[in-house]
């Protein structure tokens, strides 16, 4: 069991806003899987490792900006934005994280929707 899984997601995300990619391969399980919000997997560290370079070679102004972290066991839920000249990567944005063994093994991004805010346990913003 993870000791503190928000530091965990935190890192993660760090890495990501950075463009890190060997602090990422590091944090991700060796079947780590990421899952965008519309339900596209990538499975596997490797796998991850190659999208998210690719990733980061076409939209290197991307980054992540955390408002709230909620754990519940060794689930992170957060709620923030993503900021990106692309707008269709820029604006509101629900995540989860599953940390296992300190490590992330899926990551996955979620439309900030009422019905995904309520399923999360996210008050409605402002």
């Amino acid at each position: 069991m993870t000791i503190d899984p928000v530091a965990v997601a935190t890192r993660f995300n760090d890495c990501v806003n950075r463009r890190d990619l060997d602090g990422l391969a590091r944090l991700m399980s060796d079947d780590h899987r990421f899952v965008d919000a519309e339900s596209n997997t990538v499975s596997g560290r490797q796998a991850c490792v190659a999208a998210w370079r690719g990733f980061f070679a076409a939209f290197p102004d991307y980054r992540n900006v955390f408002r709230s972290l909620m754990a519940t066991g060794n689930v992170v839920r957060i709620a923030g934005h993503s900021e990106c000249a692309e707008p269709a990567l820029a604006g509101p944005a629900l995540w989860t994280a599953t940390i296992v063994d300190d490590t992330v093994a899926e990551w996955r991004v979620h439309e900030d929707t009422p019905e995904n805010r309520a399923h999360l346990g996210f008050p409605e913003p402002p």
